[in-house]
């Protein structure tokens, strides 16, 4: 049974960027998730946290279009209000950050400039057949200067911290202006001080209207600016509401399986064992 917990505003009043209807996922024959519903606004900064293995890669790789449900009618999943996308019209519209393009995106042997473009084509090391047009290097370089990375764009990624390397992709994300981004576990392998810049990189892209998605593990990675959480557990959707609601003791206790209080410090929440 899913908790949802009333929103503080009607969501009519926004378009709707992902909706999913009782969404069923099989891998090798078992269910990884299991009638996942909830819908995505526009304009909406929510995170969507849950232990390992809850299903949370299992919900960003559907929206992202990695990934197919069972088939259903009406379609288990729409998104920005179609049932079909072709996968390189959706990448304009979504931008995604995450630890699995990470590595794929620093095997490679491209430059910091040139993995920035290639989110205009939507692929991963795919070389750039001749050189970009005038507007899309410009775009490029103002997305590198918006992340702090405008000094290192002749680099190799592979030469690339994980901080730095983060911020590219962002910057990847970013350079088609997308309404959307889908950070999923964006501070996995950064230390304290990448975790710190790459965390108000995401308040500041929050503040400038994009819709913000965060997917994570980790209660204290949630900034001040996310509006909605929804929890995810064993493949369901636990619980869905305001931060302030279910980002309670007991919720949280419930999700982890381990008794916790959650304790909100100046926007930020953590959970401390009991």
């Amino acid at each position: 049974m899913t908790i949802n917990l009333p929103l503080r505003y009607p969501l009519d009043i926004m378009a709707v960027s992902v909706e999913m209807r009782d969404a069923t996922v099989l891998l090798g024959g078992r269910p990884v998730l299991r009638e996942a519903s909830f819908t995505l606004e526009e304009g909406e900064h929510v995170c969507i946290l849950g232990p390992n293995g809850s299903g949370k890669s299992t919900i960003v790789r559907l929206i992202s279009g990695d990934l197919f449900p069972l088939y259903r009618e009406p379609a288990a999943v729409r998104l920005f209000g179609q049932e079909r996308w072709d996968l390189f019209e959706l990448r304009n519209r979504l931008g995604i950050v995450s630890d699995t393009l990470q590595s794929r995106q620093a095997a490679g042997g491209e430059s910091v400039l040139d993995t920035i473009l290639s989110g205009f084509y939507g692929g991963v090391g795919l070389p750039l057949r001749g050189a970009p047009e005038t507007w899309m290097d410009k775009k490029a370089r103002e997305a590198a200067r918006l992340l702090g990375i405008e000094e290192i764009l002749d680099r190799r990624a592979g030469t690339l911290s994980s901080g730095q390397m983060r911020r590219a992709l962002a910057a990847r994300a970013l350079v088609h202006d997308p309404g959307t981004l889908l950070l999923d576990e964006p501070y996995t392998s950064l230390d304290l001080a990448a975790r710190h810049v790459f965390s108000e990189k995401v308040r500041g892209l929050a503040g400038r209207g994009h819709t913000i998605v965060l997917v994570t593990h980790e209660l204290s990675e949630i900034p001040p600016e996310m509006d909605r959480v929804i929890l995810v557990k064993d493949g369901r959707i636990l619980a869905d509401g305001p931060k302030d609601r279910v980002l309670s003791s007991d919720l949280i206790s419930l999700l982890f399986d381990i008794p916790v209080i959650v304790r909100n410090e100046d926007g930020r929440f953590r959970a401390v064992p009991v």
